[in-house]
């Protein structure tokens, strides 16, 4: 029997990164139809909350912003009910109304040049964890991406559609991608529509890890530098978009709806 040969597990997450680069699937879809496969994809997650939540992304011109067009669910997503607006929330492109909680979101869009779309819905898991002043706890190689990476904010300032919610939602999201709102809901913030999607995808996964942990006993702390290492494993570019691809597969079996 021939020797194995053993390398660092750098050497091999590198050549998979490399590969990984190499073969994503970069998908033609709009970013109209990149707004409702996510809608879609979290609904399917269970992140629907009736009319609650919104997913955004930044337009082509500076201060402009897609968005579901208000009364719809997020299963009711497509393409055209996806509107263009301006950032004081008036529409520029498409048929509808402008949900007014998406007037916080410009103020993490103005304050964060680096983030390209958003997410703010209210899933279950989350919703319950923000509701027993406890912050997120990522204990689990799955929910990596987000150690070290979801702020808190420990008092609800009510219903988030003025200006002073903006203020404070954006100052407590910092420089994380993911803020977890006491007596509320999550906000992710990615450097694309994918990445946003994909970490509030994980944010609830996260959540319902830790009650389901917490309801045997107390939770053990990931090594650090174990986490951060996972961290980037799972956060790049490549994973997360392929990660996203792979959701949205499973809603376009059933809905292929969304893209119209």
């Amino acid at each position: 029997m021939s020797d194995v040969t053993v390398r660092p597990k750098a050497v091999y997450e590198a050549r998979f990164a490399a590969q990984l680069n190499r073969s994503v699937h970069q998908s033609d879809w709009s970013i109209q139809q990149k707004v409702a496969l996510g809608c879609r994809i979290l609904n399917h997650d269970g992140h629907e909350s009736a009319l609650a939540g919104q997913i955004s992304a930044r337009g082509g011109k500076p201060g402009t912003y897609w968005s579901l067009s208000f009364g719809l669910g997020l299963d009711e997503a497509r393409a055209s009910t996806i509107l263009l607006v301006d950032d004081d929330l008036h529409v520029l492109d498409g048929t509808g109304v402008v949900n007014p909680a998406n007037r916080f979101h410009l103020w993490i869009y103005r304050t964060r040049p680096d983030v390209q779309a958003i997410v703010h819905t209210h899933p279950p898991y989350t919703s319950a964890l923000s509701m027993i002043d406890e912050e997120l706890a990522v204990s689990h190689m799955d929910t990596c991406v987000l150690y070290e990476n979801c702020s808190y904010l420990p008092e609800w300032p009510g219903v988030p559609i003025g200006d002073e919610e903006g203020r404070l939602i954006s100052a407590a999201l910092a420089d994380k991608a993911a803020v977890l709102l006491a007596h509320h809901g999550v906000v992710t913030a990615g450097k694309s529509l994918e990445e946003a999607v994909v970490l509030a995808f994980y944010v609830e996964r996260a959540a319902r890890l830790q009650l389901m942990a917490r309801a045997v006993g107390p939770i053990k702390p990931l090594t650090p530098e174990l986490a951060r290492e996972a961290r980037g494993y799972r956060g790049g570019p490549a994973y997360l978009a392929t990660t996203f691809n792979y959701l949205a597969r499973r809603v376009l079996r059933d809905e292929p709806d969304c893209l119209s």
